[in-house]
């Protein structure tokens, strides 16, 4: 359904570029006007990432001083976001097949990648890489449909663990959740509980929230809205299991907003600085400190930092 989507999109975009081109090739030539044609695109997509920035400054958190951004790495923020959104929508997702890697010889537990809202197992493409390289044995899930309620994701997620320790003879596993996928995990261990489980690490999971969410469609937005009944009755159901968490988060986050959302307590939170919503996935210093989780799983999360 996702890749559906997603073609769709890109086919309104060749089409409204080739409209553009042919329109423009009536003044300017040729080359110049597939030149504007193109750029039209991209500019419409910048103007897509420059509003959720926007939205996310209106329900943003304080940052820091020590995390403030200058002008440079406002650029370098707005510019790596917009590159990841396009080359997750448009190439990474799309070419998405699932294809468990079950043949690493590393010591560490297997790991389930889930992905978070909107997207699939495409999204995970950095990360596969980085697990492919070091030998660690790995899964995707596909979440569809795409408006279904976060709790319909997790007999999923289950089927999905029940195969990966199958298949690989571990005795547990590592969840690494993106955005509501974190969410989705938590789900899952509320119903199936944490004895096949070492860790769960979610990266820019709105553990609290939204204030974008409101502009989302589907049950699973609806979840995701700040202070809503769902949240909190899932922040009661597993306070006692915070340990297994870890979460990295971003100051710069431009989708989950207020920031602080992500800071879910009891777990160890590790915040970064500069970092989109989507690039999140895919910058080598989450990417670090994710592996490090991976390779450590053996032992609980620390608590609350």
């Amino acid at each position: 359904m996702v890749i559906r989507i997603l073609l769709a999109i890109m086919a309104i975009q060749v089409a409204v570029a080739l409209a553009i081109w042919y329109a423009a090739a009536a003044y300017v030539p040729v080359d110049l006007a597939l030149l504007l044609a193109l750029l039209a695109v991209v500019l419409v997509r910048m103007t897509i990432t420059a509003n959720n920035f926007r939205l996310a400054r209106r329900f943003g958190s304080a940052v820091p001083p020590e995390h403030r951004l200058d002008g440079l790495a406002r650029a370098r923020l707005f510019f790596g976001e917009f590159r990841a959104t396009m080359l997750a929508s448009s190439w990474h997702m799309l070419r998405h097949r699932p294809a468990p890697f079950y043949d690493g010889h590393s010591p560490a537990l297997p790991v389930l990648l889930v992905h978070g809202y909107g997207c699939n197992g495409g999204y995970w493409h950095a990360l596969r890489a980085l697990l492919r390289r070091d030998g660690i044995r790995h899964a995707t899930v596909d979440l569809e449909p795409v408006t279904a309620s976060i709790d319909d994701f997790v007999e999923p997620v289950e089927r999905a663990v029940q195969q990966l320790l199958a298949a690989t003879g571990a005795p547990q596993v590592v969840i690494v959740g993106h955005s509501m996928g974190g969410l989705v995990a938590r789900a899952w261990l509320r119903r199936h509980g944490p004895a096949r489980v070492a860790r769960i690490v979610t990266l820019a999971t709105p553990h609290h929230g939204t204030g974008l969410a409101s502009f989302g469609i589907g049950a699973n937005a609806h979840q995701m809205r700040c202070s809503g009944a769902w949240l909190e009755q899932l922040e009661r159901d597993d306070i006692g299991l915070r340990g297994l968490f870890t979460s990295l988060w971003s100051w710069h986050d431009n989708i989950i907003a207020p920031q602080l959302s992500c800071r879910l307590p009891g777990a160890r939170n590790i915040p970064f600085a500069g970092i989109g919503h989507v690039a999140i996935g895919s910058d080598p210093r989450v990417l670090g400190r994710v592996r490090e989780e991976i390779l450590t799983a053996t032992t609980p999360s620390a608590t609350l930092s």
